[in-house]
């Protein structure tokens, strides 16, 4: 007697399989719709720290970053609510990483007393470019589902496109926060202001030079000075320049961190080059071998499907419920086979 005749997922209407069933056309469109809005929220939060557009269009990119956390709030409680295990899923790390794309926006809007004049807006701010994190994430579920990729080589190429941008876009960002931040116009304004305070307290000595009078940013850990003509990282689309050059050559150009940790995340950023050149020779390789040599996109000897394969397969056919095949992960093979020797 078969008890997988139900479809369970299917009764609970279209927010079920968004959220639920890969397969769907519904899925596959909330998928774009999340995937353009991370695109673009990335792109505004970068034009954000251009200058003069972002004092400009102060409004335009508010609107678009509460319109993206609109789409990222929706996406994050429905993926909680359609969770089998929703307290797992809420400390999981990419139920975190959904949960950090929205919480910097809200916690902003609330404008809590506690958060001003801090540090911690500037932070927030940051965090957001982990919401890029969503991208690679769908991107890698669908590289998984074997029975959706079509092309291997252009699911290849779109997967690295994505793990590209996703590294340009953390490493820009991260750079011009920790390195730009230092000598930002706020950070020079407050840091002149103080140098001020403190020479007309302790006037300074009359053969002092002109340059002891204005502030000069410093690395905080090392104490070493940043002169003007080395201050590079003045934007995210500036730091993303360094990036390219970084990602491209392993090595610096013409721009170049000063600060300690500003060379933490060139040496991070340098590997992940070396990381994604190697993913694209391996793509190009294959493309080669597919156009001169006629080589098949897929192997013929393909390895046994496991155990966990085959029941993911099963249950996004809704041959069986995910809780069934729950059940059937716990099982022996000689329970399996006698449960299901009749079916």
């Amino acid at each position: 007697m078969t008890t997988a005749t139900t479809n369970p997922v299917q009764s609970q209407g279209l927010f079920a399989d968004i959220f639920t069933n890969p397969a769907s056309s519904a899925f596959k469109k909330w998928v774009s719709v999340i995937n353009f809005w991370i695109f673009v929220s990335c792109v505004f939060l970068a034009g954000e720290t251009v200058e003069p557009y972002a004092t400009v269009h102060a409004k335009l990119f508010d609107l678009v970053e509460i319109a993206a956390v609109i789409f990222f709030s929706i996406d994050y409680l429905g993926n909680l609510y359609f969770a089998p295990n929703r307290v797992k899923y809420f400390f999981s790390f990419w139920g975190l990483v959904d949960l950090i794309s929205i919480l910097p926006t809200y916690l902003s809007l609330m404008n809590l007393t506690a958060l001003q004049g801090t540090k911690v807006l500037r932070v927030l701010r940051v965090v957001r470019v982990l919401r890029v994190l969503k991208m690679a994430r769908i991107a890698l579920q669908q590289l998984s589902d074997k029975a959706e990729v079509g092309n291997p080589i252009l699911t290849n190429l779109k997967i690295y496109f994505i793990a590209l941008f996703s590294v340009v876009m953390i490493s820009s960002t991260l750079m011009y926060y920790v390195e730009g931040d230092l000598y930002s116009a706020e950070a020079i304004a407050h840091g002149q202001a103080k140098l001020d305070e403190s020479i007309k307290a302790t006037p300074l000595p009359a053969d002092a030079p002109p340059e002891a009078a204005k502030f000069m940013p410093t690395d905080p850990v090392s104490g070493n000075p940043i002169p003007e003509d080395k201050r590079f990282f003045t934007s995210i689309p500036a730091a993303m320049w360094w990036c390219m050059v970084t990602l491209t050559t392993t090595g610096y150009g013409d721009m170049f961190p000063l600060t300690f940790w500003g060379r933490v995340i060139a040496a991070a950023t340098m590997l992940m080059g070396l990381v994604l050149f190697g993913i694209l020779l391996n793509i190009v390789g294959k493309t080669i071998m597919v156009l001169l040599f006629g080589e098949q996109l897929t192997e013929s000897d393909e390895t046994p499907a496991t155990r966990e394969a085959i029941l993911r397969l099963m249950v996004k056919r809704q041959w069986i419920s995910q809780d069934r095949a729950n059940e059937i992960e716990l099982l022996s093979e000689d329970q399996i086979k006698t449960n299901f020797k009749n079916v």
